[in-house]
């Protein structure tokens, strides 16, 4: 079997490299599959950071570093901080990449743009360009 001379060898690892590159970069921005919302039953999200509209990091208070979401596979949420609770339904549209949450008796819902879905960690966009990413508990 005849060997790669150095520069062929060279060259056939760069581009091993950039594919795996390019692979992991794409994975920063998947949405995987519904279940991974909500787990087995239910699972909880933690605020981990906000951006504003225009991409500027949001301060998180110690009342935002204290609020959960929680998602159940029977398509109900709740939300709990220091200072509120809501809790109501919830659609998650994987090929549109959209959750809506419509609150109990609330007029109107929710929509966010997901961003990102994994087994540890989500990011919602909402309509003003703000967005807030969550890691799972």
């Amino acid at each position: 079997m005849k060997t790669l001379s150095s520069p062929l060898r060279y060259l056939a690892s760069l581009l091993v490299l950039v594919s795996l590159f390019t692979f992991s970069c794409k994975q920063e921005n998947k949405v995987g599959e519904t279940n991974l919302l909500y787990g087995t039953e239910s699972k909880v999200w933690k605020t981990d950071k906000e951006t504003s509209a225009t991409g500027d990091k949001v301060a998180q208070t110690s009342a935002d570093k204290k609020t959960e979401l929680r998602f159940y596979a029977n398509g109900n949420f709740n939300m709990t901080s220091p200072a509120q609770s809501m809790q109501g339904k919830y659609t998650f549209d994987q090929a549109a990449k959209k959750i809506t949450l419509t609150p109990e008796g609330a007029p109107n819902s929710m929509s966010f743009d997901v961003m990102n879905l994994t087994k540890d960690e989500i990011t919602l966009k909402a309509p003003d360009g703000s967005q807030m990413m969550l890691e799972a508990d």
